[in-house]
């Protein structure tokens, strides 16, 4: 009876360790709170502490898809730059390369001529380098856009390419001359005959003066007649008287 007792017991021990291996015991999660403690932020000595953490407003992002083998980007230079921009919609804006002739733009980097996204977002490339730019409408053109263009708060990505830097500005590419036309063979304009002369009206002939009236010529003297010969005083003989 003893055995058959102990046998009972030690079944039920087994079977009371076995449950207790298998049953999952149920987990608690005790709450909890994780503080965080303010930092202050280090200011000079004579400015009033404030606390809190700092937070940016905006950002300029950037990939820079191709660096560049030339000389680093460095303020107050010139850079000739080839450009693409697009809403966040997709819609491109204005390209450089759909520019007459295709040629880049040129600007002083840091004088405020372009947006201030542009003014900062060229540092650190190397000339020949391009990159892709993600410009919050803070850094483009404000609250206010270029519309119809640039909407309100309008977000912009730019692909830019910084073809060279200089000190100067490049000077303006000469535009090729107009080809010449061929030169026809020169047709000799008969020039305007000058008016002719009118001829001068003669002067009045001098009228011939009348010939003085000619001398009649004297009357020739007629041959006097000769002379009636003197008849000899001896009358020739008389046939008949012979």
């Amino acid at each position: 009876m003893t055995a058959k007792l102990s046998s009972i017991a030690l079944l039920a021990a087994l079977t009371t360790a076995a449950t207790a291996q298998t049953t999952p015991k149920a987990t608690t999660t005790t709450p909890h709170h994780t503080t965080t403690t303010a930092k202050t932020v280090t200011t000079p000595p004579n400015i009033p502490k404030v606390v809190g953490l700092p937070r940016p407003l905006y950002t300029l992002r950037y990939i820079d898809t191709k660096i560049g083998t030339g000389a680093p980007a460095e303020e107050r230079k010139y850079y000739t730059v080839h450009y693409t921009g697009w809403l966040t919609n997709g819609t491109k804006f204005d390209s450089s390369f759909d520019h007459p002739g295709g040629e880049p733009i040129t600007f002083p980097y840091g004088a405020h001529r372009v947006i201030m996204g542009w003014d900062t977002g060229f540092q650190g490339m190397h000339v020949g380098g391009k990159r892709r730019l993600f410009v919050p409408y803070q850094l483009a053109y404000g609250e206010s856009g270029r519309p119809p263009v640039i909407p309100a708060k309008a977000d912009l990505i730019f692909d830019v390419e910084l073809v060279s830097m200089s000190d100067t500005p490049p000077q303006p590419k000469t535009p090729p001359a107009a080809p010449t036309a061929p030169e026809s063979p020169q047709k000799t304009v008969p020039t305007t005959p000058s008016t002719p002369t009118t001829p001068t009206t003669p002067s009045t002939q001098t009228t011939p003066t009348t010939p003085t009236t000619q001398t009649t010529p004297t009357t020739q003297t007629t041959p006097t007649a000769p002379s009636t010969p003197t008849t000899p005083t001896t009358n020739p003989p008389h046939p008949e008287t012979l």
